[in-house]
């Protein structure tokens, strides 16, 4: 059996040494290298050959990629980089590893041309002055030989180790067994459709009830999936840190780590894994990033036989070898089967998971737990903003060559505020002029960061990465986005590119994999989400039906109460009244949910006042995890009380309170989102593009919520409790079909 390895990958495992260095120097982004290279090559003779695709073997290596240009005339191979700045400050490591990268490539030409000697040339292409510095040397087809098999020599235990992995890997799969002794109700269908999905290389969209067990009913299928599909790389991609919990906790039952012969990886955002946040990520700052290469071998080796690495797993593997956690959890994605983390991990634009998947072109398995998130948090990830407070701010003490600039472009921000005479406003498009002038300031800040990278300005390096996101988004801007600007008198107004539908983003990621399952309890009604997710045409949407009883839950609507804003203050006794007299003829655990902390605190303050006796306890504004952990921690099966919170917030899904740990919930909001100039204007694009606009800027997304928090309730089929609905419109037929089918509505 062949273990393929792309040329970069090869010499990355093999020819990066020395220290990690990560000061800040503006590099190019993806659109301007793919530019600068069609810049390099436009400039070659005719003749000139582009994107070479090269492979070679070696013993059971086989090593492929694509060089970046040959000149036959010349013979001479080119390795093409871009960069920003003074080329003298790039790290000898780095230049080593591209020398590294051409002389492999150099080996498998000669070889593919029979050719006994190949000039080889990096040729460095500075993105903002457009000129080329290019290093050339001679190798002869038996040097370039020795080397490439040196490289592959040096690699060559490690991929005997990663095919005997693979292979106990997969025949583990082929036998493993579902860790229960039978499937709950409705699990069944779930990992079957997953199963399925994989099967077939489709998207699947299904909707579970709370409770079934949707994590473990969706990882054991798609790993059993893994053999036969031969899929290299699974991602489990949550919104929160609850979910990768419950991906951990179902892979260890699964038998990761014990009988299971799987490697399992937790992504962790840099800060929250950094160990030395007062310090600069280089060798001559930090610790852990002096020699970080050469010892990375030995803390990669450990890792991989440790198999599962959560954060507290890894950190501890990494603090052994003295490397930094965070950079060698980014080198263990290439080397792990499974990965848990954020969603920003596969679907943001320079998303590192997509990014390798394309270009190790793996075959990749996508699960999205609590896929409901997705759509915010992608309009999230596509949403630029500029505030004039921060270039204000900036304007009192600016570096002396960005003066002119960033007056220009306070200029051309002024010019827009003349405009608007409204506090807010939607434009068709973001203006020349303005956009004009945030490029050059983008330039003259790249250019004076390349030119001062020990120099560390926070502000400065905030702004500039706003205003490379605003532009990026500015490039790209469509129908699926709004250009906004909301004007606060008392300092200047804000910008913003704000993403409203972001399908035309995320359509690439899902076609990038193999097959991807988004699973969640409130997946209704589902064109909204493959309209608004841009899943392929083919996906599979389906129903898991409720392994509950409706004897279970007895849900109440409150029809003689509204939540309108108007009606709120009148609410207030009413809702205080129900919730006690609920709790007084049936005491336990109860939560209730309001549409914001203002009306949760009206609702506290008088069922303080008018029932004392009744424990209680509310969430706060800005809980850190200590203070939500707290919170629950209140929720005991021998517990009394009420538990106020808002809706939508930490404590309305992801939390799992089974039993008496929780016999109720009153909910006493629609959720409908904020009616402001922002919404209006996206209900307005909603219906222009879908014909929706109410529905899938409002009613959608509050029902969504609604259902999510009224399932905390029901975790199993033993629990049993009660829901109000607490407003008039609960009863409406438009809104009791987007709640669960399996409710008797009362």
């Amino acid at each position: 059996m062949k273990y393929i390895v792309a040329v970069r990958a090869l010499t990355e495992f093999t020819a990066k040494q020395g220290d990690l260095d990560l000061r800040f120097t503006p590099s190019p982004s993806a659109q301007e290298g793919i530019a600068g290279h069609a810049t390099v090559t436009a400039r070659r003779p005719a003749g000139y050959q582009t994107e070479i695709t090269l492979s070679g073997e070696y013993r059971h290596l086989t090593v492929r990629g694509r060089a970046d240009g040959y000149d036959p005339d010349r013979r001479q191979l080119e390795e093409i980089k871009t960069f920003r700045g003074d080329l003298e400050r790039m790290p000898p490591n780095h230049r080593q590893l591209h020398w590294a990268q051409v002389k492999v490539y150099g080996w498998l030409l000669c070889e593919k041309l029979g050719m006994d000697e190949l000039r080889l040339a990096l040729v460095y292409f500075d993105i903002g002055s457009g000129k080329e510095t290019v290093l050339v040397e001679t190798h002869s087809a038996a040097a370039l030989k020795a080397f490439f098999e040196d490289q592959c020599e040096r690699f060559l235990a490690w991929a005997e180790q990663e095919l005997a992995h693979r292979a106990a890997r997969d025949e583990a799969l082929l036998a493993l067994r579902f860790p229960h002794a039978s499937f709950r109700t409705g699990q069944r269908e779930l990992a079957e459709a997953v199963y399925r999905a994989a099967s077939s290389g489709r998207c699947l969209l299904a909707e579970a009830p709370t409770g079934i067990g949707k994590t473990i009913g969706t990882l054991f299928p798609l790993l059993k999936a893994c053999p036969g599909q031969q899929i290299d790389k699974l991602f489990f991609l949550a919104a929160k840190t609850p979910g990768r919990r419950l991906a951990f906790d179902a892979l260890s039952r699964l038998g990761a780590g014990k009988t299971l012969p799987l490697r399992v990886l937790e992504l962790v955002a840099r800060d929250k894994a950094c160990e030395h946040p007062d310090k600069a990520c280089h060798g001559e700052s930090c610790p852990l990033a002096q020699g970080f290469y050469d010892r990375l071998p030995q803390a990669r080796q450990a890792a991989v036989e440790a198999r599962v690495l959560d954060k507290e797993s890894l950190r501890k593997v990494a603090l052994e070898h003295g490397v930094c956690p965070y950079y060698l959890g980014q080198d263990l994605v290439r080397w792990c089967d499974v990965t848990v983390g954020d969603y920003n991990y596969y679907f943001d634009g320079g998303a590192m998971l997509h990014g390798l998947t394309l270009a190790n072109e793996w075959r990749a398995a996508v699960l999205v737990d609590e896929a409901h998130n997705l759509v915010e948090r992608a309009r999230k990830m596509y949403t630029a903003e500029l505030d004039q407070a921060a270039l204000r701010a900036l304007r009192l003490t600016p570096p002396g060559v960005l003066k002119k600039p960033l007056d220009r472009l306070y200029r051309a921000w002024n010019a827009l505020n003349k405009t608007q005479e409204s506090d807010y406003r939607v434009y068709p498009e973001v203006p020349a002029a303005f956009a004009g002038a945030l490029q050059q300031a983008i330039a003259d800040i790249t250019a004076y960061m390349a030119d001062n990278p020990a120099l560390f300005d926070a502000a400065l390096q905030q702004f500039y990465f706003d205003a490379l996101h605003f532009s990026r988004m500015a490039e790209v801007f469509g129908d699926h986005s709004l250009f906004d600007i909301s004007k606060p008198r008392a300092r200047g107004s804000v910008l913003c590119i704000r993403n409203v539908i972001p399908a035309p983003f995320l359509g690439p990621r899902f076609a990038g994999a193999h097959t991807a399952t988004l699973f969640s309890a409130t997946l209704r009604p589902v064109d909204y989400y493959t309209d608004l997710l841009g899943l392929p045409e083919d996906t599979v949407c389906m129903e898991v039906p409720s392994p509950f009883d409706a004897d279970q839950l007895r849900v109440e609507i409150a029809r003689g109460i509204s939540t309108r804003y108007q009606d709120r203050d009148a609410s207030l006794d009413p809702i205080a009244g129900l919730i006690a007299a609920q709790y007084e003829a049936q005491p336990g655990n109860y939560l209730a949910f309001f549409s914001s902390f203002d009306y949760l605190q009206k609702v506290v303050q008088r069922f303080a006042e008018r029932f004392p006796g009744i424990p209680f306890r509310a969430q706060s504004r800005g809980m850190d995890e200590s203070a939500r952990e707290a919170f629950l921690a209140h929720f005991t099966p021998e517990g009394r009380g009420i538990g106020f919170a808002v809706l939508g917030g930490s404590f309305g899904e992801g939390i799992d309170l089974p039993g008496d740990r929780l016999v109720g919930a009153f909910i006493a909001t629609l959720g409908l989102p904020q009616l402001n100039p922002v919404n209006e204007q996206i209900m307005e694009r909603m219906q222009d593009v879908f014909g929706a606009g109410y529905d899938y800027t409002y009613l959608y997304p509050g029902l969504q919520k609604v259902v999510q928090a009224a399932g905390r309730v029901i975790r199993t089929q033993t629990d049993r409790g009660v829901i109000y609905l607490i407003d008039d419109r609960f009863a409406r037929p438009n809104v009791r079909r987007l709640l669960p089918s399996w409710w008797k509505l009362r």
